[in-house]
């Protein structure tokens, strides 16, 4: 075993250390430094033009950056794409099948461009549309599958040359429930035995189903990198959420600003307000002695804001193009 792969066993999935990409004076990517470990399920989110898309061109090789380093699997990107391209597996937006073959024959053609041995190559294809339950299909022309069976597909031949890092753009774009869990389902199958998963998505369940960390970008820089859960935590607080019988007064909401961890009291109309508080401290009892003083509370509820709500708060609410 030469150095560079023996380099590379040890290493993280991906190590990306001060990473800029410019076109022209537009930065699209800014000082973005994190590292993918293997044998996670790792998600990219951003809003539109938030870098996401560009890094993954860096990080696939499609995309040299401006300045900064890129490892995949221990491997530089500059110097070892070839090592790189042998061991990863990439399921673009864009499925990129040709629809005039049958889904058989789309394997088969990958297998050679992959090299996979000749010997090898009939029990490799029908493993895996075995496990994209396309076995039925398999002598189908993929110009009459559907958009989560295309999908499925795209994902099975992403796993032809048995590749230990994986990306997928997208994953469950445009595709039907049946296929979004069990496209879920696959990614978590190759986490389990040890593979390393990177997803770009804009659905904020499929990144909390799925992800075992995330990184958040915006405006071209990381915004947040963690776990679901301590992202929730840590950007969104405690929300406590209640409707009164009464529309409350300027006073009593100055009071419910005032109390303590409070950093937001949101009037979603006349009778239902929202706060927002940072840490665990427990508020409940507080803001419902202060607000029966006024009126009658006919519900309140305390909970962890959801990854939508970090993401916006994190990110903003303006449209992006």
């Amino acid at each position: 075993m030469n150095n560079t792969t023996a380099t590379s066993a040890k290493s993280p999935a991906i190590e990306l250390a001060h990473l800029r990409k410019t076109f022209g004076t537009f930065v699209a990517v800014e000082d973005l430094t994190l590292t993918v470990e293997r044998g996670e399920i790792f998600g990219l989110l951003g809003p539109n033009g938030s870098g996401k898309t560009t890094t993954v061109n860096m990080v696939s090789g499609l995309s040299q950056a401006t300045s900064g380093t890129v490892h995949i699997l221990g491997y530089d990107i500059q110097k070892d794409i070839r090592q790189i391209r042998q061991c990863v597996g990439a399921v673009p937006q864009e499925t990129a099948l040709y629809e005039d073959l049958t889904a058989w024959q789309n394997m088969d053609f990958h297998c050679d461009l992959y090299g996979v041995p000749v010997k090898e190559k009939n029990t490799r294809i029908q493993h895996l549309l075995d496990l994209v339950q396309l076995s039925d299909r398999k002598t189908s022309r993929v110009g009459t599958y559907s958009g989560g069976m295309k999908r499925r597909l795209a994902f099975a031949r992403a796993l032809l040359h048995e590749p230990e890092l994986i990306y997928l753009d997208e994953p469950t774009l445009g595709v039907d429930v049946q296929s979004r869990n069990a496209l879920w389902e696959y990614m978590r199958q190759q986490r389990d035995h040890g593979k390393t998963v990177l997803i770009t998505t804009n659905y904020l369940e499929e990144a909390n189903e799925l992800c075992d960390r995330m990184a958040i970008l915006d405006h071209g820089k990381l915004v947040a990198l963690d776990t679901p859960s301590k992202l929730k935590q840590q950007y969104g607080g405690m929300l406590i959420d209640f409707e009164t019988q009464q529309k409350l007064s300027a006073e009593t909401v100055a009071k419910l600003r005032a109390l303590p961890t409070v950093s937001k009291v949101t009037e979603i109309n006349e009778h239902e307000i929202t706060i927002n508080a940072t840490g665990e401290q427990v508020l409940t009892g507080k803001v419902i002695e202060l607000v029966s003083v006024e009126t009658t509370i006919k519900a309140i509820t305390q909970r962890e804001p959801n990854l939508n709500e970090v993401f916006l708060n994190l990110t903003g609410k303006a449209l992006r193009d």
